[in-house]
């Protein structure tokens, strides 16, 4: 399917860390429709609502990723160590690096979304085409840049060597269209950003969810996470 792999795309250049709380609120869109994707970033953990039934929590420090089934009250963990190794198993199917992302230029096309005039910057590799427009005057848009750029560091830089890089945008990216050539685009709308502190229970699993073993596709048995899950 298209949109699954370009979702991938713009969620993992969109997923933030944070020095001060962060809430993002925005409106997907692509082949299967529009989605509203809320995003919530404290220290080094975010959670990311892409529909009420799914829930992810990332921890960045480590790469342990966490899926909340919340219609089934059921939880899945991949370990760091785990997702790690996935990774390499994915890596040694492509016969190339990825390449790494040019820096964003500007096209001098300008356009006013949510009351603010942003400016088109665009970024092309081999693997797809990125287009930005950027709000300069965004309130504290230095911050939120910073914490816009997580998956590009620690656990998280070598799966996303090559993906889109806000952190060398002049300005809050308030609307990012992916472009993968043969596979559709998925254009991504910021609707709302609060600086808001988040209680740390946004990122803890429920107390009620049970856990929900995940199938082995690195080995030849089921591979243990840091959960402590046999």
């Amino acid at each position: 399917m298209k949109s699954p792999r370009l979702f991938g795309i713009v969620f993992l250049a969109l997923c933030t860390t944070a020095q001060a709380d962060l809430t993002v609120v925005q409106k997907m869109a692509g082949d299967d429709g529009v989605h509203e994707i809320t995003l919530k970033v404290k220290g080094d953990k975010a959670r990311v609502e892409v529909t009420p039934q799914v829930t992810t929590i990332i921890d960045a420090k480590t790469g342990d990723l966490t899926t909340l089934l919340n219609d089934k009250k059921t939880v899945m963990r991949i370990s760091g160590e785990r997702a790690k190794a996935m990774a390499e198993v994915a890596k040694s199917f492509v016969k190339e690096e990825a390449p790494e992302q040019a820096l964003p230029k500007p096209t001098g096309q300008k356009e006013t979304i949510s009351g603010y005039e942003t400016e088109e910057y665009v970024s092309d590799s081999p693997k797809y085409h990125a287009a930005y427009w950027v709000a300069k005057s965004y309130p504290n848009y230095e911050n939120i840049l910073q914490q816009m750029s997580l998956l590009q560091r620690g656990a998280f830089a070598s799966i996303t060597k090559g993906m889109p890089d806000y952190h060398a945008l002049p300005g809050l990216p308030l609307r990012t269209e992916i472009k993968v050539p043969g596979q559709g685009q998925i254009t991504s709308t910021i609707e709302s950003v609060s600086l808001s502190p988040l209680p740390a229970s946004e990122f803890d699993i429920p107390a009620n969810y049970s856990e929900e073993k995940l199938p082995d596709i690195i080995g030849g048995k089921q591979s243990p996470d840091k959960s402590g899950t046999p």
